[in-house]
């Protein structure tokens, strides 16, 4: 009789984080051109797939799964490959092509509507939840990625009014939300399970 493989959501997370790392290193480095860096950030989030499973897979084990978070753990996936494959065509075709303002305003759309996606899933999860403990952690997690963005955003902004720093493009709004989301979603987890063990 065979026993299912123990669901490993670190060792998934590890390896996401050191392709994502590698390929911003290749890219910054000019070892790689912005399509390939997009192809290659698309294909890394087969990883990203890969920790949410084995996170859902590990909560199932402990009962900690409702339908609500597995519908908003496929909608999220889904909404960021969207953004991503979105973001990586829209850039890509506009420094290849330079188009006009109709199709500059369709390219700039390709990102832009996962990004209401995920505000859709969003807040369609914290509608469903019933379990209001998790319904608080997703909103606190979120609220942690919001003053990412708004502390990160205005730090650089000022910066950049005082011409200390390069421009940043908007867009990186959503990689700092999703990482503080993430970060907060963690460490939540991380002090639950270490509260647990003390008891």
């Amino acid at each position: 009789m065979t026993t299912a493989a123990k669901p490993r959501p670190g060792l998934w997370l590890g390896l996401f984080i050191g392709s994502v790392a590698t390929i911003a290193g290749l890219r910054f480095s000019g070892a790689i051109e912005p399509p390939v860096g997009f192809i290659l950030l698309a294909l890394a989030m087969g990883l990203l797939f890969q920790f949410v499973r084995a996170i859902s897979r590990k909560n199932a084990d402990c009962g900690g799964i409702s339908s609500a978070v597995r519908r908003y753990n496929l909608g999220m996936m889904i909404a960021s490959l969207g953004y991503v494959l979105g973001l990586g065509v829209a850039i890509t075709v506009h420094e290849r092509l330079e188009p006009g303002w109709m199709a500059g305003f369709a390219l700039a759309m390709l990102p832009v509507v996962p990004i209401f996606g995920m505000i859709f899933v969003m807040a369609r999860y914290l509608r469903e939840e019933q379990d209001e403990y998790l319904r608080h952690r997703a909103v606190n997690a979120s609220l942690v990625g919001l003053a990412g963005v708004l502390g990160v955003g205005s730090f650089w902004g000022f910066l950049e009014t005082f011409d200390l720093v390069p421009h940043v493009p908007g867009w990186w709004s959503v990689p700092i939300w999703a990482i503080g989301m993430g970060g907060a979603q963690a460490w939540m987890a991380i002090s639950n399970r270490a509260a647990g063990e003390d008891a």
